[in-house]
Formats: structure tokens, sequence, C-alpha cells
């Protein structure tokens, strides 16, 4: 069915004999059994590729949700032993399955291609025993095993706009390095919602890993009865987290409910192990209830903020996020010399977590300390990179005379759909415009119905433009250039405007001998 669908889809003109040629390689060497569902299907990325994405996104969707939870090693050491065993009577056991836990109270649980894995902080304390933990890893452990994350990726690379996305050819190239999958970011991985279908089948083969590795499958069928219920109850954090990427539903219940049934009974849930396996994590629930509220009181409740910060810290003085939350409160109530110090402690807690050196990189930033905001923008970046850093980054750039490289921040923060991206993107024009016009502008070649030529001029940039002047040539076949001139728009274009300038020129005067006709960009300004 999907062959059916791919076959179908538009191959663009100048592209048309490599896409062609794209098809017919995919066609003859793409398909292959999938390893746990032992279907034949079409298989563009290979497992090397596979892995390097896994590996490539895994440190930036650990930061982008939340960063790790590091105050107890013991329990991360625990959920990679429960996951390992797992893995070990796997269909994929030689991937490179790793397991972390997610700072974070929202429950929730991902998977990357290639076997990165990760549990937050919140879900764990939603389990009830080491079965129920085994349910959560094995239903992401099939998500990796049986690609459910490669074929969203194949199947949304082929079917964008009716093509796949190529990258440089050169001669040496092989397959397997044609499609480039770089530009898909590990936020979007992590928030991928997989189909009904990969959902049922990473319950189906997940319950089948748990009895392979000796655990309770009922444990499976009582953790999707929770969901459902919890779903019912339309819990806002559960709607953030889990449900969001794993929606529950009556029928995965009923489903693992009947693949349980013939399965063996009485195995291992082990509740006394995960209780004590927990202890830490119950004993500072409240601090981390207590950071929580006061997330939800910064905006418009600093004070309060504060206060919850506090009783955060008093109960729990060595999470780094409590005081990150005490210097965003602080900020927002004009303290920023403090905030600076409690962001600073944040660091010093945890060395290893963007947001902590982008807050301070900021509240430096205000004080007038280039070069400390600099630095920790920089390692910001480094970490997980924003286009508040990048902003800001070019802004300094920018006052340190460097306007090239405060070019490069701007465009990368114009990449952004925020606020700040749309900002950066109009300091972007004004620096930027002056020597690059023909990056804002785009002019084409027209004719209207009486046969007479002209320029269209399209603004793609988001800022009016005036004094817009461009080139146009026509250029016959058996000569060089036969027409040139220049022409000027009256008025200003307005963002995504576009207006058309007469050449004064038929197509009739060059009858079959035309060969070309080009419009170019010589200039324009910033309107506002």
């Amino acid at each position: 069915m999907f062959l059916a669908a791919i076959m179908k889809l538009p191959i663009p003109g100048r592209f048309g004999p490599l896409l062609a040629a794209l098809w017919l390689a995919i066609l003859a060497s793409g398909c292959a059994t999938n390893p746990v569902t032992k279907q034949t299907e079409l298989s563009i990325l290979s497992e090397k590729q596979e892995i390097k994405i896994g590996k490539q996104q895994y440190l930036q969707s650990q930061q982008s949700a939340g960063g790790k939870f590091i105050l107890d090693p013991a329990l991360a050491a625990y959920v990679n032993e429960v996951g390992q065993k797992l893995v070990k009577v796997s269909d994929r056991p030689n991937l490179p399955f790793e397991f972390v836990i997610i700072n974070d109270s929202v429950p929730n649980a991902w998977a990357l291609p290639g076997g990165k894995l990760a549990i937050n902080r919140g879900l764990l304390l939603e389990l009830k025993s080491e079965a129920e933990l085994a349910a959560v890893l094995a239903h992401e452990i099939v998500h990796a095993a049986a690609r459910h994350g490669a074929r969203s990726i194949e199947q949304g690379t082929l079917l964008t706009a009716g093509a796949v996305i190529i990258g440089a050819l050169a001669s040496d190239q092989k397959y397997s390095e044609v499609v480039e999958f770089a530009a898909l970011g590990g936020a979007a991985l992590i928030s991928m919602r997989f189909s009904r279908e990969h959902e049922l089948e990473a319950d189906h083969y997940g319950i089948d890993y748990m009895v392979r590795a000796g655990y309770d499958p009922k444990a499976a069928v009582e953790l999707q009865e929770t969901f459902v219920r919890l779903a019912g109850n339309k819990s806002s954090n559960w709607l953030a987290g889990m449900f969001a990427t794993h929606p529950p539903s009556q029928e995965r219940v009923e489903a693992n409910r009947k693949r349980a049934a013939g399965l063996p009974a009485s195995l291992y849930r082990g509740e006394d192990v995960y209780r004590h396996k927990l202890a830490f994590l119950m004993q500072s629930k409240p601090a981390y209830a207590a950071h929580d509220e006061g997330r939800k009181l910064l905006e418009k409740e600093p004070a309060q903020a504060l206060a919850k910060a506090d009783q955060a810290i008093k109960l729990e003085p060595r999470e780094a996020m409590f005081h990150a939350l005490r210097g965003d409160a602080l900020k927002k109530l004009g303290r920023v010399p403090d905030a600076e110090h409690e962001f600073g402690e944040a660091i010093r807690l945890n060395g290893e977590y963007y947001a902590y050196y982008l807050e301070r990189g900021l509240v430096r930033q205000r004080q007038g300390n280039r070069a400390g905001a600099q630095s920790d923008l920089e390692r910001s970046n480094a970490l997980l990179p924003t286009a508040a850093a990048h902003y800001v980054l070019g802004n300094l750039a920018q006052d340190a005379g460097q306007p090239a490289r405060a070019i490069d921040h701007y465009k990368l923060a114009s990449g952004s759909d925020s606020e700040i991206g749309k900002r950066a993107g109009a300091v972007l024009v004004r620096l930027d415009l002056p020597g690059n016009p023909g990056e804002y502008l785009k002019v084409e070649p027209v004719a209207d119905g009486k046969g007479n030529l002209g320029l269209r001029v399209t603004n793609n940039s988001p800022l009016a433009l005036r004094n817009v002047r461009v080139t146009g040539t026509v250029q016959k076949a058996s000569s060089g250039n036969h027409f040139k001139k220049d022409y000027a728009l009256s008025a200003s274009l307005k963002a995504g405007q576009s207006a058309t300038v007469a050449m004064g020129v038929k197509l009739s005067d060059f009858n079959a001998q035309l060969k070309q006709v080009r419009g170019q960009v010589r200039g324009a300004e910033a309107a506002e």
C-alpha cells in the first residue's frame, strides 16, 4: 500500500531523471523484513543510519525534555538494569540501547531510533511495581526494535512535498547516503505521535518481551487500565506527556488482556523492590511538587513562586532546578544580581543542563557583562541551540563590530517561529539586505495576456522594503545579451507582497529565437 502511494507522487521537472532513478533504487533494494513483526516493508534507513540518528539526537533530546535526573544514581542504574534485561530477550539485542531518567514531573517516556530511550521522573512515581516499569520500557524497546521511529521518518521524508529530500550528490556517494535526515531535530522525534498500528504492535510484542524476561504480563494490562482511567479524568500532566504521544484506549486494554490471557501467569512483579528503589523519589516528592506549583505561579505571582522555591530548596537543597526557579522569580522581581547568583548555584549543582547557562547569560547581558554573557550563551548553545541564545549572541557580535558573525547568529535565531525568532528575522534583514538583497527578494519573468514581458518582484522578508531596484535581461539563442535594462519600483513592497514592472519588450519581437528571460535584484532598503 505504501509503495502504491509513493509511486503516484509527482516528480519535479528538473529533478525528474534523478528522482526516477532514486525510486528505482528504493524499489530494488529498499524492501526488508521487519525484525519484530517479520513482515516485508519498505526500508530506506539502514541500521547504521538508525543508530546515527539516535546518537546524534539523544543528548539534545534529553536537554529539550528537561535534562537528566542526577540526584539518585542508584535509581538510574536500576532502570538501566531492568531495561537491559528486556533488551537481551528483544528481537534486536545488538542495538546500542541506553536508558536515562528525565528530570520532569510530567509522566512520559520516549524512544529514538537506534535504541535511545528515556523515562520521566514523573512516570516512575505513577508505577507500582518493577513489572509495570518493565511494561513501559518493553513498549518503548519495541518502538525502537520494530523501527517505528525510523519508519515514521522514512514515510514523512518521502511524502513531504511529493519527493524525497536529496542531499548533495557526489559521484562517490552510495545510495545509503542519498537521503539526508539531519534536519529532523530531536524535539520533533520525541514528540512524534505513533500510529494506532504502531502502539498496538508495541503493546503486543512488549508483553512478549516481558514474559521472556520473567515479568508478569498482567502488569501491562493493569498499566493500560490505569492510563485509560487517567485519560478519562483529563489530567493535564498526563495529557501533556504520555498521552500526547501514546494515546490510551479501551482497545489497547482489551488487546493486552487477550494477549496476556494465553501467557504464563504468576511471574515476577517486584512491588517491594520497586518501592525500595523509589524511596528517594517518594521522599523528595513534596519538594518537586512545591517547585511545580512555583512554576505555575511565576508569571503572575513571582513573590509566591519565590516562596515555593525556598520551600523546595529547604526540602532538597541539592536540586539545581529549585535554584533556577528561585533565579527566575528574583529576575521578575527586579533583583537581577541575586538572580545571577541563583543561576550560578544551579550550574554548580548541575553543569550539564542548557537552561541554567541560558538564564545566567541573559541576566549577565542585562547587567552589561558581555564576556560572561557570551561564555554562558555559547555553552548553552553547545548543549541545546536556542533562538534566544543565538539572538543575544547576534546582538553581542553586532555591538562588537562583527556583522558577519551577527548575521550567522540571527539567521539561526530567525528559523524559530517564536516572537524572538521574528525579532531576529527583522534585525537580520536590516543588517544583511544591503549586501545580499537577492536573499530577500524573488524576481521572476512573466508575460501578460498581450505577450508583453515583465518582472514580478516578491518581498520574502518580514519587513516592508523600498527603493527596490532590479535588472531585466532578455537573451537570444543566436547572440549574447540582446536586451538589458534597469528598473525601479515606484512603491515600497510590504512583507509577502508582489509587484510587476513592465520591461517594454514583446515576446513576438524574438519569435523562436528567445533563449532566456531573467531578472536580478540590484538593491533595496528596509522601509521601517
